[in-house]
């Protein structure tokens, strides 16, 4: 199994959305499926490259891709651990956004930041939320430095069964899937709302919350 190479770059390349290179070894060339993100920090043919390499194994062929950082490349194989993610989706997200964004969009359930990487939607996006926000949390958070925004996950959100239900019940008739309906309610929660200012009062603020990059 291939981990790590270090050679000369002789050949980037880009098709359609696919970007790569051809990586020379000890004169044997490896062909490394990339990110956007990476293709575009190459630098130029001729120099020396080192990358760190997930190998997939097939019956009919084996498919090197390549990471500048081996935390990218571990992030990536959390993301096609995911049902319905595969490897080109996951170089999607990672040529989306930088590592450290992409893992907090993960945590932090924005699902709006997700589903601008190519070929995510919200199902996707929520799916990755579900399933990855604890481990990847765990694994790579505690590196990073703490967001106020990581906070607001944190926020208790003091309101009634009621009332929540009809703000759950309303968002969700608007078309907001579960989890970003409980980062705004959390969010709501963080600026200062109180519970007893009644249903429709959390639905504004919400909407505010949720509408916030359209403005």
């Amino acid at each position: 199994m291939i981990g790590w190479l270090q050679g000369t770059l002789a050949e980037p390349w880009q098709q359609d959305k696919r970007c790569g290179l051809l990586l020379v070894v000890n004169g044997v060339g490896y062909e490394l499926l990339v990110s956007q993100r990476q293709w575009q920090a190459l630098p130029t043919a001729g120099e020396n490259l080192a990358l760190h390499v997930h190998t997939q194994v097939r019956e009919d062929a084996w498919t090197l891709y390549g990471f500048g950082e081996r935390h990218e490349r571990d992030l990536f194989r959390e993301l096609v651990g995911v049902s319905g993610v595969g490897p080109q989706m996951a170089l999607g997200l990672l040529g989306a956004m930088a590592g450290e964004e992409l893992v907090r969009a993960i945590v932090q359930a924005d699902l709006r930041r997700l589903c601008q990487a190519p070929g995510v939607g919200k199902r996707t996006a929520e799916r990755l939320a579900v399933e990855l926000r604890t481990r990847l949390q765990q694994r790579f958070l505690g590196q990073l430095e703490a967001s106020s925004d990581a906070d607001l996950e944190l926020a208790p959100v003091e309101l009634g069964h009621d009332a929540r239900d009809e703000v759950q019940l309303t968002l969700s008739a608007l078309g907001y899937e579960a989890l970003e309906i409980q980062r705004a309610l959390r969010a709501t929660a963080a600026a200062g709302l109180e519970g007893g200012a009644g249903a429709d009062a959390w639905i504004r603020s919400c909407l505010q919350w949720l509408t916030r990059d359209m403005a």
